[in-house]
């Protein structure tokens, strides 16, 4: 069905009228409506000149503020330093390298050349250096970990994760009493700072050993020492007994070290520990084992 069309009425002349459907969308004007619509666009203008000062005045505070910032940080000078995570290192250690740097210019200090200072510390692996407000240098340590010492010739070294070789300190001892003993180190070479570092596959022997005997039931109360070797005949040997264990090169330490503890318990512990001179340990489910000599018995003749 379609809808009727709407006829719009267009006036021939001034004596006739629109229709009041189009008289009644156009609003009638009046004096007063012209008067608010000015005053709104015033009042407009007038926020929008305020929020522009506004803004001024806060970026001319913050530009003021950044040139004192400035000025003051090239007053602030080195007040002190700072040290997180040393144990080993002592922080007078790290002070004796570093303390000419006090009183300088905090804004001005090179904190990579004060890194080279104290990387010459043999036990320091790494550190992070942050500059404080309050003129303090901040120093975040990195220690090197140790895993195990090392018997040189007449010399007690200490092996870390990565075999660097480093000099003994109490310090070592006292916060880890009863590091294992590796024997038998012929190879190492110069690496930084002055240190020498093991041959990689002789460190990676050394970690599979450690890890190995740190699972181990018994055998980790038992062995102390582990004594490098060539020819796959490196070995350990118990606590007061002569006797050498043979475990090779060859990693499985696990399966060894399980034979170790099966000969100690059924063997071992009633023979005694000096019975045996070698216990190889590298052969499958065998032991093979090889009886000390007898001392040899000296005989006086008389006349």
């Amino acid at each position: 069905m379609r809808g009727k069309k709407k006829d719009f009425f267009m006036p021939d002349s001034e004596s006739q009228q629109y229709p009041d459907y189009l008289t009644e969308l156009v609003p009638p004007l009046s004096p007063e409506g012209d008067r608010e619509r000015g005053r709104s666009g015033s009042h407009n203008s007038a926020s929008l000149v305020v929020m522009l000062l506004l803004i001024l005045t806060v970026l001319a505070a913050l530009a003021s503020l950044a040139t004192y910032a400035r000025h003051w940080k090239k007053e602030v000078i080195v007040r002190g330093f700072a040290f997180d995570g040393a144990s080993i290192i002592s922080e007078s250690e790290l002070l004796l390298r570093i303390k000419d740097y006090k009183g300088s210019n905090l804004q001005e200090l090179d904190t990579e050349r004060l890194k080279q200072r104290i990387m010459v510390i043999p036990y320091l692996q790494d550190a992070v250096i942050s500059r404080e407000l309050n003129g303090i240098v901040r120093i975040k340590v990195s220690e090197r970990e140790p895993v195990a010492l090392a018997v040189i010739g007449s010399a007690t070294m200490v092996i870390d994760r990565e075999g660097f070789l480093l000099p003994w300190k109490q310090a070592v001892a006292d916060r880890l009493p009863e590091l294992f003993v590796v024997g038998g180190i012929i190879r190492s070479k110069a690496a930084g700072n002055g240190l020498q570092q093991l041959d990689r596959r002789e460190v990676a022997l050394i970690l599979q050993f450690l890890e190995a005997l740190s699972t181990a039931e018994y055998a980790r109360l038992l062995i102390r020492e582990f004594h490098l070797a060539d020819n796959n005949m490196s070995w350990c040997i118990a606590v007061q007994a002569p006797t050498r264990f043979i475990v090779g090169n060859d990693g499985n330490f696990k399966e060894k070290l399980k034979k170790f503890e099966i000969f100690w318990q059924k063997v071992v512990s009633k023979k005694g520990s000096g019975f045996y001179d070698t216990v190889d340990l590298r052969f499958g489910g065998r032991v093979f084992a090889t009886a000390s000599a007898p001392p040899e018995v000296t005989q006086s003749v008389s006349r």
